[in-house]
């Protein structure tokens, strides 16, 4: 291994026991600060985003093909997922030593963890597991990760707000893959609120595309000003009415859904003939009625998507260096005061990511370095 400067023994890390509530997860001081191993790199981090699947993996929410109820971690068919565990997808952080094979020059440059673990040579997702699930992630002073995973990013934001786009707009820009968006064409947006949904508007948009977006109550000016075309406000009057009157009466092509739940057959009723449903997440229920009748009669397209290829992780480094998308950051908060901003995340009254940063850290959490 080769480090740059002296390197602790020990760190301090949240620990997920087992699967819980709050109390599964423990800060402790006495954890053991990883070693890089061939092709890996160690990295200091400075800051962590927050993310759903942090909360349906303690929670042992996925269920199960036979049981949708049934106790199930992330990958329900077979689980890499052993305890104790640190979760944390979004890190960001410095460089501090490099593993054999890696080259000692990338010591202290300031990286974005790409937090899925790639199990083909490809871009196949068919096995893909993730940093924080398969292995220890970022909600630790300390992590490891392999080197290509580890993405500089030259634009001059600061670290908490760079953790605010790994998990949820790479999650995004994998929807839009799947579902092919093009320039023109118009997205409506469930969940547009939260980290995904909110990113989801601006990711349209680097496409050429018109994002429209269903929010709680009291967020549509928020996500108006993200560049939402138009702002539907959830549960309010008839979804598929007031969808079209954001519109104009204008098609919609694709449903990008985070949130599935009573609004599912209404969302495939708003879609046009032809028209592609993506879906990454059920925030409001994972077991919904269908109507087949809309999906064959309409010949629609309805697709599934998790975490996101190489080549996406690239593109929206890329975006975010061209400034073609911006960080929205809702709030930060210490690691050792991880169970409030768990309790906060859960409770959704927030526009945009959530992030944690080391104690250590956290007078420099708001720095901007330079370019």
């Amino acid at each position: 291994m080769t480090a740059s400067a002296t390197i602790p023994r020990t760190m301090k890390a949240v620990v997920l026991t087992g699967h819980g509530g709050l109390e599964k997860l423990v800060y402790r001081t006495d954890v053991k600060v990883p070693v890089p191993n061939k092709g890996e790199v160690l990295i200091e981090v400075s800051a962590c985003g927050m993310n759903n699947t942090d909360v349906w993996v303690r929670q042992a929410a996925y269920g199960t093909d036979e049981d949708p109820k049934a106790p199930s971690s992330w990958r329900r068919g077979g689980t890499t997922l052993t305890f104790p565990r640190i979760q944390g997808t979004d890190s960001v952080g410095r460089i501090v030593a490099v593993g054999a094979g890696v080259d000692a020059k990338r010591i202290g440059q300031r990286v974005m963890v790409d937090f899925s673990i790639y199990n083909a040579e490809d871009d196949s997702l068919a096995d893909c597991d993730y940093i924080g699930h398969g292995r220890d992630g970022g909600y630790a002073e300390y992590l490891t990760v392999p080197a290509e995973n580890a993405h500089v990013v030259r634009r001059p934001m600061t670290d908490a707000e760079l953790a605010t786009f790994c998990c949820a707009y790479l999650t995004g820009e994998h929807m839009l893959d799947r579902a092919r968006v093009a320039a023109g064409e118009r997205v409506l947006i469930t969940g547009a609120s939260g980290g995904v949904g909110s990113g989801l508007v601006q990711l349209v948009r680097a496409r050429g595309g018109i994002p429209y977006a269903v929010a709680g109550p009291g967020k549509e000016d928020q996500v108006k000003a993200i560049g939402a075309e138009a702002v539907v406000t959830r549960g309010k009057g008839d979804l598929v009415a007031e969808v079209a009157k954001a519109t104009g009466g204008k098609p919609i092509d694709v449903v990008a859904d985070l949130v599935g739940g009573s609004m599912f057959n209404d969302l495939l009723r708003i879609l046009r003939a032809e028209g592609r449903y993506v879906t990454a997440g059920a925030i409001g229920g994972p077991v919904v009625e269908l109507d087949l009748r809309t999906l064959y009669l309409k010949h629609l397209e309805m697709h599934g998507s998790t975490q996101g290829t190489r080549g996406a992780f690239r593109r929206l480094v890329g975006y975010i260096e061209d400034g073609k998308i911006n960080a929205i950051l809702a709030a930060t908060y210490k690691l050792s005061d991880f169970h409030r901003a768990q309790t906060e995340f859960m409770n959704k009254g927030f526009v945009g990511k959530l992030v944690v940063v080391p104690d250590a850290k956290w007078d420099l959490a708001s720095k901007r370095p330079a370019a």
